[in-house]
């Protein structure tokens, strides 16, 4: 006994303690790199135990997959085989012993030296192709305008569906026209121009831009596209009224949306933050804004392209109808003098974040635009 009566009550606690419930709990043993191994190749035993069979490295189904890629790793290290020794119920880290005579191997393959084709008959194989010509090898890049084709695969596959369009032969390579949509082993792809053979650069066909619906495109001739659709046994998509060689199934380009950005050093110009013009162009833009230091309509000042969007099947007087409706609260209202005419108003030009005229645009290209009108207070698109 002690002097102290708090201590006495503790050692009674303690004696008293025959179920062992104020013992200290034992620490977990921490979780070590061979644990981890054995619960990976466990894993692996089970795919074998439910399915008969090792998973297949190379399949294209990826928990498969990875189960696969783990076995050939650990196969491929004796220190793991070792480690697992003890785990593997199913002998799937046996290693196979290699034959030690000519005896032992044709043991194991009676008919190994039996009657076989003669090796040097190439008959059955494939024809070697002939390098292509540099020309020839158009690789894919990334389609920086991309969003402004995607509502155009969009509208396409959903015609598919709804039998509006459908898909046909390929009739050869004069139905290779600028808008029309192709499949290419299960891929749609767009034919957004034709570019005229360049001499300087020894061009003797003419080059295609072609996007495809997974955001590439390539520059490849237009013999080449012929080439890979008769040997893919590609197709053509066409209206179910038309059949393939009629051009009435292209989507036509229509021209350029492009957003601009005035260079005018005027106070009153500089002071107007996300100030933009938002256009239409049937041709190139550089073409369009050429003297715009002259022009009213640019502010009497210089500008700089920000933006510019290829734009198929879309009437001018539709877009600047859209704008104006979508845009309507932040339409900048001046007027600029001209020597000529006097006052002229300058129209389309917006104070809206680009962020904002971007998503817009992306809008406007999928049809959903009509939805939507721009909120100054929120400083974005909402549905009305």
């Amino acid at each position: 006994m002690s002097n102290d009566p708090l201590l006495d009550q503790l050692d009674e606690l303690i004696a008293a303690d025959t179920d062992g419930l104020l013992d200290m709990p034992e620490k977990p043993r921490p979780v070590t790199e061979v644990d981890r191994l054995v619960r990976a190749f466990r894993e692996v035993s089970d795919f074998y135990a439910a399915h008969g069979r090792e998973p297949d490295p190379n399949t294209l189904e990826i928990a498969e997959r990875k189960l696969g890629a783990r076995l050939v790793g650990i196969r491929g290290n004796e220190s793991k085989i070792a480690e697992l020794k003890e785990h593997d119920e199913h002998g799937l880290l046996k290693a196979t012993t290699a034959p030690t005579d000519l005896d032992d191997l044709l043991a194991e393959d009676p008919d190994l030296l039996g009657e076989t084709p003669d090796i040097f008959d190439v008959s059955s194989l494939p024809a070697r192709k002939s390098p292509a010509d540099e020309g020839d090898r158009a690789t894919r890049v990334k389609a920086k305008d991309f969003a402004a084709f995607e509502a155009l695969f969009a509208d396409k596959h959903q015609g598919l569906k709804e039998g509006t369009w459908k898909l046909g032969s390929f009739v050869g390579e004069s139905s290779i026209r600028a808008g029309r949509f192709f499949l290419i082993n299960g891929m749609m792809c767009f034919v957004a121009e034709i570019r005229e053979p360049k001499a300087e650069r020894g061009e003797s066909k003419p080059r295609l831009r072609v996007v495809f619906e997974n955001g590439t495109e390539s520059s490849m001739y237009r013999e080449s596209l012929a080439t890979r659709m008769y040997e893919t046994g590609g197709q053509a998509l066409t209206r179910t009224t038309l059949d393939a060689s009629e051009i009435g199934d292209a989507d036509q380009e229509t021209g350029y949306i492009y957003v601009l950005k005035s260079l005018s050093q005027h106070p009153d110009v500089r002071s107007l933050r996300d100030l933009y013009k938002i256009g239409f162009s049937r041709g190139p833009v550089e073409k369009r804004i050429a003297g715009a230091e002259k022009s009213p309509t640019y502010l009497m000042a210089p500008v700089e392209v920000v933006a510019s969007y290829r734009a198929y099947n879309l009437r001018p007087s539709a877009l600047e109808h859209l704008l104006h409706r979508v845009f309507a609260s932040v339409r900048l209202n001046a007027s600029i003098a001209d020597e000529v005419s006097g006052s002229v108003a300058a129209t389309e030009w917006f104070l809206v974040p680009l962020p904002v005229i971007d998503r817009a645009i992306e809008l406007i290209m999928s049809g959903e635009i009509v939805n939507y009108v721009y909120d100054p207070q929120l400083g974005d698109l909402v549905a009305v």
